[in-house]
């Protein structure tokens, strides 16, 4: 009886083919334990998320990881009209809402979808958290620039205004960090607006808060959320 011969070069790739295969299912099941999270973060946690686990925001994709695979390999070659996640869902603006949305809220994502700010949003995108909230870097706000009021409210009038430099000289002169001195963005807390810019609240202490220091306007809040132990709680039984 004749044997089959197998080159060597066929072995060669047969068993790094299999070396190859046992590494994967390894590295997969070993990313995908919940003691593992801290080796495949890309960042710290923000300030306020340093408790919640990776499925707080990143629920399982649908199906298994075979039919991922199939899928975004025939949305690859054109079989398949969309692609789909694969591993985790993206985390969406949903995902942020479910814990931070508030009826009191100045500045609520879906205002910024009417018409009238179609142009605005291509400058700065408020639709979005994560356009001054990017994940994994540790800080409270990740924009680049504090001056993006100037996007909205260049023809901004106050009636009887009540600073003794006008807002309308603060905008002709282009002051937009100023903006911030007196107001927090979404609005939630108690507090009384100075009446003259000098006695506003310095940049130096708003720089501070906003990397994970004290809250500079102050801990009385208009709409009080979930505590701590509740919001996690919430969290937790909403990401299974």
């Amino acid at each position: 009886m004749m044997k089959l011969k197998i080159s060597p070069l066929r072995q060669r790739q047969t068993i790094g083919g299999l070396i190859g295969i046992v590494v994967g299912i390894t590295v997969f099941v070993f990313y995908s334990l919940d003691a593992s999270e801290e080796y495949i973060s890309p960042g710290p946690m923000n300030i306020g998320h340093n408790e919640l686990s990776c499925v707080t925001c990143h629920s399982d994709a649908r199906g298994n990881l075979s039919q991922q695979v199939q899928s975004n390999i025939q949305h690859a070659v054109g079989m398949r009209k969309e692609g789909v996640d694969f591993g985790t869902q993206d985390v969406t603006v949903r995902n942020c809402l479910e814990c931070h949305d508030r009826p009191n809220d100045r500045h609520p994502s879906y205002r910024f979808s009417e018409p009238r700010f179609k142009e605005v949003i291509k400058k700065i995108d408020a639709t979005t958290c994560i356009t001054c909230h990017s994940e994994h870097n540790g800080e409270r706000v990740t924009v680049v620039a504090i001056n993006y009021c100037v996007n909205c409210h260049q023809d901004l009038e106050v009636e009887n205004d009540p600073v003794d430099v006008a807002h309308t000289e603060l905008i002709a002169n282009e002051q937009w960090f100023t903006c911030i001195q007196c107001h927090d963005f979404h609005g939630n807390h108690k507090y009384e607006v100075a009446t003259k810019l000098k006695d506003t609240i310095s940049l130096a202490r708003i720089e501070l808060y906003l990397n994970g220091g004290e809250d500079p306007y102050g801990a009385d809040k208009k709409y009080l959320g979930l505590s701590e132990p509740e919001w996690i709680k919430h969290l937790e039984k909403n990401s299974k």
